[in-house]
């Protein structure tokens, strides 16, 4: 064990020699579980306004968005290095306007032996990331901010929702 470990609660993938490893979810139960995450986008009002009247040099923005966020998903072990491939049930990514802002809301779920939040949170990031490529010709200073988990339900830890923002 290293210096780092010493003493400190038990790290889930970190072996007994201070590898990193992937847990062994072998033997756990198969559950529902489900995973909501989002951020946000802000920009100008003249990109706001393009994007929202489908203006916007390279297309339909959002749609665009919609499916980068879900590919990612669907691809979040191949990014995130322990994290398991899943066979996702769902993916969905909702769109609101805000004054400044679009919010992007990604929804994960599956029955399995892990939970979906990473690819929540990627899904919502590249979803946001999308935006701002499609949209970079009309404001190239927005800014992508407040992406984090909202809401888990599912496995051992059960049902946790996030704290709302100040």
């Amino acid at each position: 064990m290293n210096s780092s470990t010493k003493g400190a609660v038990s790290l889930t993938h970190i072996d007994a020699e201070g590898s990193a490893k992937m847990v062994d979810v072998g033997a756990k139960p198969e559950t529902a579980r489900l995973a909501v995450a989002a951020g946000r986008i802000r920009m100008s009002q003249a990109a706001l306004e393009a994007i929202r009247a489908g203006d916007a040099p390279k297309g339909d923005v959002l749609g665009t968005a919609r499916i980068a966020g879900i590919m990612a998903a669907k691809r979040t072990a191949e990014l995130i290095p322990m994290c398991h491939p899943l066979a996702l049930d769902a993916v969905t990514i909702d769109f609101a306007w805000e004054a400044d802002a679009v919010r992007a809301t990604a929804t994960a779920s599956l029955t399995g032996k892990t939970g979906v939040e990473m690819e929540a949170v990627v899904a919502a990031t590249i979803a946001l990331v999308t935006i701002y490529d499609m949209a970079k010709a009309l404001d190239k200073a927005m800014v992508i901010e407040d992406v984090r988990l909202v809401e888990k339900q599912g496995g051992k830890s059960g049902h946790w929702r996030a704290p709302e923002l100040d």
